[in-house]
């Protein structure tokens, strides 16, 4: 599978941002995916992780109430809603799907990555 994130940009704090990552392939439905991002000199951080049917998810406790991942199986497409953003939030965001059961949150264990979007918060 072949996965193109998007939706990145320069916001301020406070402010509200949606990236998605849109998957080609028939075979979407069936992979656990997730949300990752990686900043300057730092390793890749899990953020968000949904099960293949859209029924299970998982967030890192540094987004927890603040971010959500969704998915659209219909449109290939896995989402993350980011509100109230902090300076800190400021990375590449990468999608990444895994044939892994569970959810995962270790890029160990995923099988693919996207190319990764910038989101940048300002103070």
């Amino acid at each position: 599978v072949q996965l193109q994130a998007s939706g990145g940009g320069l916001v301020q704090a406070g402010d509200s941002l949606r990236v998605s990552c849109a998957a080609s392939g028939r075979t979407f439905s069936s992979y656990n995916m997730g949300w990752f991002r990686q900043a300057p000199g730092k390793e890749r951080e899990f953020v968000a992780a949904i099960s293949w049917s859209g029924s299970v998810t998982y967030n890192s406790d540094s987004v927890k109430g603040r971010f959500t991942i969704s998915r659209d199986n219909a449109k290939n497409t896995v989402f993350l809603q980011m509100n109230s953003l902090k300076p800190e939030d400021t990375a590449v965001y990468l999608c990444a799907a895994t044939s892994a059961s569970g959810i995962p949150t270790t890029p160990q264990r995923y099988d693919y990555w996207g190319q990764g979007t910038q989101v940048t918060v300002s103070s």
